[in-house]
């Protein structure tokens, strides 16, 4: 998925091979480990051909090969989520800087150099839509409210399945923008084939969108999702509300995600097995309690740093000058 998206804007994109290490099992860890090996060499590879000035790093066990490969080059990390991961954690032993989306975040990284407060970056194609081409853009109407159901790049199974099931009660109260994700599509757009035709009108499917993601955060009132890191970021920047369903089947990064927005008046949560049995009546009742979504939105609003972006590139860009002429390259 990386690939297509990177690709998609030009930029050239090379993939390293790289696996976890941290909870496997015995017969698969000497497997990883042999792919750690060769993520490395290929980092140093790539170190060699490219000759970079400075590093950003993100994510998980994928970017371990190339911290390990170039120790003697300047580096910022970004933590995207509350909590981070093993892999960030061993990431920021090589980090000149590490970079965070909230305050919260610091408490994890007890020893690191140098910490900043950046927020969650967020697309500039975001800051040219509004409500109103947001709605056009999509063919909603202000008549209903909007409510934004997705489950990540990915979708999410559970969340789609109890959303069919609800759309005979929620559509005649709400417009209803579905991003499904391509594995559940077909059973998405079925759904919708035979969904009354008064019906249909209020329920926008998509498999993905693109350039169009901007404009369904701007049109909706609130939005139902997963609680990934994007929620710290995409959600405040539009001043959206949120139901946060974390992925159950994981780590507890989205659960942190999603406390550090309900703990701030800015969100819901919901559990994944709640899905089938509160759904329809949670989403009713803060669409027709406008007061509660007001102070929600605001809420949400109060923890946006639409700057982050380039806060990061400020912060890259000082490393990038700081180490020249001061790093022995390989």
């Amino acid at each position: 998925m990386e690939a297509e998206l990177v690709t998609r804007l030009n930029i050239p994109f090379t993939g390293i091979p790289a696996a976890g290490v941290h909870g496997v099992g015995l017969r698969a860890l000497p497997g990883n480990l042999m792919r750690l090996l060769r993520g490395t060499l290929a980092s140093r590879r790539i170190l060699k051909d490219f000759r970079p000035d400075v590093l950003l790093f993100t994510g998980g066990y994928v970017a371990v090969p190339m911290a390990l490969a170039a120790r003697r080059y300047p580096s910022l990390l970004y933590v995207p989520d509350i909590e981070p991961g093993l892999a960030l954690k061993v990431l920021a032993r090589f980090a000149e800087c590490i970079a965070l989306t909230a305050e919260d975040s610091k408490g994890y990284f007890a020893n690191a150099k140098r910490m900043v407060i950046t927020g969650y970056p967020t697309r500039p194609d975001f800051s040219t839509w509004t409500r109103e081409n947001g709605r056009l853009k999509l063919g909603l109407t202000n008549e209903l409210p909007v409510l934004l159901v997705f489950g990540g790049s990915k979708g999410a199974r559970s969340i789609n399945r109890a959303l069919l099931a609800a759309l005979p009660e929620l559509l005649p109260h709400a417009q209803i923008v579905h991003i499904s994700g391509q594995l559940d599509w077909a059973e998405v757009d079925n759904a919708r084939k035979i969904l009354p035709v008064e019906l249909q009108a209020n329920y926008h499917p998509f498999p993905y969108l693109h350039e169009e993601m901007g404009a369904a955060l701007a049109s909706a009132d609130l939005a139902l999702s997963r609680a990934g890191a994007s929620s710290l970021g995409e959600y405040p920047l539009f001043g959206l509300p949120a139901i946060l369903v974390p992925y159950p089947y994981a780590w507890r990064y989205q659960k942190v995600n999603a406390d550090y927005l309900v703990q701030r008046g800015a969100a819901l949560i919901m559990e994944d097995r709640q899905l089938s049995t509160v759904l329809t009546s949670t989403v009713l009742n803060l669409l027709q309690d406008p007061n509660r979504l007001e102070s929600m939105r605001q809420a949400m609003r109060s923890l946006a740093r639409p700057q982050a972006a380039s806060t990061i590139a400020s912060l890259l860009r000082d490393l990038a000058l700081a180490g020249k002429g001061t790093q022995t390259h390989d």
